[in-house]
């Protein structure tokens, strides 16, 4: 049965980073869908022409921009355009992020420290500081983290840290920024994107890991798309600084 589909959005502006593929996709054309204008970005110009073009194949108001969320100028630019494109910023959907080598934690070279760092949690906090400004009343900003903020696994060590590093994150800007926006963060299971090739694309690997999931399955992007749609929406207009597993009833415990 096809699922029917409500206008929450309809006015609103969305920013969704690391959007042309995968969960960032899935949810800037739910947003869209919903009746967003959505800014979708990538790092790479391809990319980006080709997700607009899907986007506007489905009838989505849809900027493309090039951006590399650890680049300040590229950031900016961003912020710039959706303003003079848009007006305003209604809704921001952090979700870019790297997991640049597979080492264990006291094999990580500082070059993969730094970069890790940088776009996975220094560049969250610098584009909310470009784009506060803009915010509207009633915002909402959403962080993507993953399930191993809590579980740590093999060959995503220091990626789970800074993921970690998020849920705090959430809380202290939540307090911040209350009480014009809300600030909400999402944990995804293991969901098989390319992202997460390292875990889906072995079946080893991957039927050890769906015996931990409860519902007897990996995530979709959907999945990640329908729980971003709801903590960005007035129907989560009571929800702040907190973290919403997604992940098929894996248990979550920091």
């Amino acid at each position: 049965m096809e699922k029917c589909i409500a206008k929450r959005y309809t006015g609103k502006v969305a920013i969704i980073t690391a959007s042309t593929q995968g969960i960032g996709l899935c949810i800037a054309e739910r947003l869209g869908t919903e009746g967003a204008s959505v800014v979708i970005s990538s790092r790479k110009k391809k990319n980006v022409d080709e997700a607009v073009e899907k986007l506007k194949s489905k009838g989505i108001n849809v900027l493309g921009v090039v951006c590399h969320v650890a680049n300040a100028e590229q950031r900016k630019y961003m912020i710039d355009q959706t303003i003079q494109e848009f007006g305003k910023i209604d809704v921001i959907v952090s979700n870019a992020a790297v997991n640049p080598t597979p080492d264990s934690i006291l094999n990580t070279q500082e070059s993969a420290l730094d970069k890790l760092w940088e776009v996975n949690l220094k560049a969250p906090v610098l584009l909310i500081q470009e784009a506060a400004p803009h915010l509207t009343k009633r915002s909402a900003i959403i962080f993507i983290s993953s399930i191993t903020a809590y579980k740590p696994m093999p060959l995503m060590g220091m990626y789970g840290v800074t993921k970690t590093a998020l849920h705090g994150l959430t809380k202290a800007l939540a307090t911040e920024l209350a009480p014009d926006t809300r600030v909400n963060c999402i944990a995804p299971g293991y969901i098989p994107t390319h992202f997460a090739g390292i875990i889906t694309n072995s079946d080893p690997i991957r039927q050890m890991f769906e015996e931990e999931v409860l519902l007897d399955r990996f995530g979709s992007t959907h999945d990640i798309a329908d729980a971003a749609a709801f903590l960005a929406s007035y129907e989560a207009s009571y929800i702040t600084g907190e973290t919403l597993v997604v992940a098929g009833g894996m248990n979550p415990r920091l």
